[in-house]
């Protein structure tokens, strides 16, 4: 079954906030690439490192919940504008572009605010 970019934001996106691994990883390709900007590689390449990273980063600390203060979908682009909850005293603002293939997300780009 083929998810759209928006559902597939959105999944991850619930995945997320609930701290259910294995719903948000299952959002995204097995080649996914990670871009955390500026970058001139990808700070993550596949599902597996994926994993593992947000294992031990996000799904390891509870309280860090994210909100879509703005989403923009542009065919299999989906750029959420997130104001991420948990990790201070007020929220993270963050740009996060996905770019989906084959009914799935296979690069990730993230942009924090300056």
């Amino acid at each position: 079954m083929s998810h759209t970019p928006t559902e597939l934001a959105q999944a991850q996106l619930l995945a997320y906030n609930a701290k259910d691994l294995e719903a948000f990883v299952a959002c995204y390709s097995e080649d996914v690439k990670v871009w955390r900007m500026p970058a001139d590689a990808p700070s993550l390449v596949g599902r597996e490192a994926f994993r593992d990273s947000y294992r031990k980063g996000p799904f390891a600390q509870p309280q860090v919940q994210a909100e879509v203060a703005q989403r923009i979908v542009m065919g299999n682009t989906v750029i959420d504008h997130e104001l991420v909850h948990g990790r201070g005293d007020s929220p993270q603002q963050v740009a996060v572009v996905y770019r989906c293939r084959d009914g799935l997300i296979a690069e990730v780009y993230f942009f924090g605010a300056d």
